[in-house]
């Protein structure tokens, strides 16, 4: 039994017995830094069935705990709030406890435990990832690590969009100016050099747009009849029926940006268990369509396309089969799920990370696989994100001013390269370790910059920002995690040895309050999905161990027992450190 619910029982016995009344429950907070105080109980919920003056109530409550927990020592009242002081030996007893422990916080899988399947990343293949992808796949990465620490068997996956009339438009400018170069010609990666005749593709669309306004057309007009649109839309029906030259140049051209991604996969610190392709889902799902026509759960329209009628869930109709019997989005999102948990037959959830613009068809998407009777379908989950804004305004693919995923970490491990050289601290490094120090505080500062901020949220990203040592920021945690390793270098004495009897500095007990909750932070978010729980959490205890080794001498402890407790107070500080930026992606530099 955890002290906080031996206090919820304890109080619930004393208002039992002080006032005849049964609590169904008890509210327990944190105590507000400015009173004295570990743990308080709210006294404001129990006035429903006792009746009194709330802090009369505190009092009597207050004294009873102090007599019948010994880990209560003191109490005092504040208005409704009875708060409660907690022995140093409470503290001293579970640090005790769990200081060996690698990987505190962190549960194991139970094997009979159903599995999560987590999507993200999921990019089209007629450009590079960029600053909107990183935000996808820090959160996808991130939430499949967190629900894994939590205790559950993860899938990480996506779905790649190589198919659609976006990919014919770079295969016919490659075609028209290209002239038959590639990745290896060029010396580009393969994603960067299709994204160029995306680019292409659209300033001669442009052009040819203009030409035929010139010429008298409408707008409108141009805009379909403009040549390089009608081979475009032409090449895409040849691919759909097979035509083997436009397949090749899509296999060959689709080959190149997936040797792209994978090199920007590797440098970003993620990875996926499974892969699947839009050209071989775009099929899935027509039978289901089929199969729930004659179940009522689709009906048929005169001109032959199927719907779902979703007017009673508040939604509208939703086209699922076209007239013409062929499949949309929605048609191959519902076969994808289904042939998912075929594919993984333990899935018990999915959960989708996708930006909040597709709220509505996800809902759509998780009512009509209920509908269809899947039980998984009531573990489905949308993870809606905002977007992210650059301090220069909205990213445009098509005309190019995206911001590129591969030159921000780039400009990252620039700016923290000033930042570590302002520092001064890697005298005697080789160039090689600085390179590797750059990089993981670089990227560790872009990582934790997005993944502090809520999912919800959109991000306005400020590059230089997000590398400065002060606040609240990635670099800023990394350092004094770095600082607490040159700590531990110093100690000459065996770190292992269990100290029972001292008085514990304020700073410290706060330190060991903050590690008892990490296993608490973990779950509350895997429940929410919200990496910045983690993150801004690791802030928190940050900001509390630099208050520590601010006001509290390590080595200048008036006893060994006192600075050997510290050490092994810094060393657990750090653990947890590595721990929370383990689940979020984020490398922490033994040095700095």
């Amino acid at each position: 039994m955890t002290l906080q619910e031996a206090i919820s029982k304890q109080v619930k016995v004393s208002v039992k017995k002080l006032y005849n009344a049964e609590l169904e429950s008890v509210e327990l907070q944190t105590t507000r830094k400015e009173f004295e105080g570990d743990i308080t109980v709210v006294v404001f919920p129990m006035l429903r069935v006792v009746k009194g003056n709330p802090v009369q109530i505190g009092n009597a409550i207050g004294g009873y705990l102090v007599e019948h927990l010994e880990n209560v020592v003191s109490f005092n009242v504040v208005k409704g709030f009875l708060n409660l002081v907690i022995a140093d030996q409470y503290y001293l007893d579970f640090f005790s406890s769990i200081k060996e422990e690698e990987t505190y916080g962190f549960v194991a899988p139970k094997k009979e435990d159903s599995a999560v399947m987590v999507e993200y990343s999921s990019p089209n293949t007629n450009k590079p990832l960029h600053l909107g992808h990183i935000r996808n796949n820090l959160l996808g990465y991130a939430v499949a690590e967190i629900i894994k620490a939590s205790g559950k068997k993860v899938y990480k996956t996506q779905i790649i969009n190589d198919r659609g009339i976006h990919i014919c438009k770079s295969m016919i400018a490659w075609q028209k100016f290209g002239n038959n170069e590639t990745p290896e010609s060029t010396g580009l990666k393969g994603d960067k050099l299709v994204g160029s005749y995306y680019v292409k593709f659209d300033q001669e669309y442009k052009k040819e747009i203009l030409e035929l306004i010139a010429s008298g057309k409408t707008e409108d007009e141009a805009k379909k009849e403009a040549p390089i649109i009608i081979e475009a839309q032409e090449m895409l029906r040849k691919w759909e029926a097979g035509d083997a030259e436009v397949v090749e140049l899509w296999k060959m051209m689709n080959s190149w940006v997936y040797e792209g991604f994978d090199q920007t996969y590797e440098a970003l610190g993620v990875d996926f268990d499974s892969y699947y392709y839009e050209s071989n889902t775009y099929l899935l799902g027509k039978d289901v369509i089929e199969e729930g026509l004659t179940r009522g759960v689709f009906f048929r329209k005169e001109d032959g396309s199927v719907w779902c009628d979703l007017t009673a869930e508040g939604l509208d109709e939703k086209i699922v089969l076209r007239s013409d019997g062929t499949a949309v989005y929605m048609t191959q999102d519902i076969g994808t799920a289904i042939q998912r948990v075929k594919d993984n037959p333990d899935i018990g959830g999915m959960i989708y990370t996708v930006g909040n613009e597709q709220d509505y068809h996800f809902k759509v998407l998780f009512l009509i696989l209920k509908k269809l009777g899947y039980n998984w379908s009531e573990n489905l989950h949308h993870l809606s994100y905002g977007m992210v804004d650059l301090p220069s305004g909205k990213m445009k693919s098509r005309e190019g001013t995206v911001v590129d995923a591969d030159d921000l970490m780039v400009e990252m491990f620039d700016a923290a390269e000033e930042a570590s050289k302002e520092l001064g601290k890697l005298e005697g490094y080789s160039e090689k370790e600085k390179q590797e120090i750059y990089e993981i505080v670089g990227l560790g500062s872009l990582k934790y910059y997005i993944l502090k901020v809520d999912p919800k949220k959109r991000i306005l990203f400020n590059p230089e920002e997000s590398v400065d040592l002060k606040g609240n920021t990635g670099s800023f945690i990394q350092y004094t995690y770095a600082r607490i390793q040159a700590i531990l270098r110093k100690a000459d004495f065996d770190k292992t040895i269990s100290i029972k009897n001292i008085k514990l500095d304020s700073r410290e007990k706060e330190l060991i309050k903050l590690i008892e909750v990490f296993p608490e932070i973990i779950q509350n978010a895997a429940k929410d999905l919200s990496p910045a729980i983690i993150a801004n959490y690791t802030y928190d205890l940050v900001k509390a161990y630099n208050s520590f080794f601010q006001n509290v001498s390590i080595y200048g402890a008036n006893s060994q027992e006192e600075t050997i407790f510290r050490v092994q107070l810094s060393d657990t500080v750090g653990k947890t450190i590595k721990l929370a930026f383990k689940v979020l992606g984020i490398q922490v530099p033994n040095r700095m």
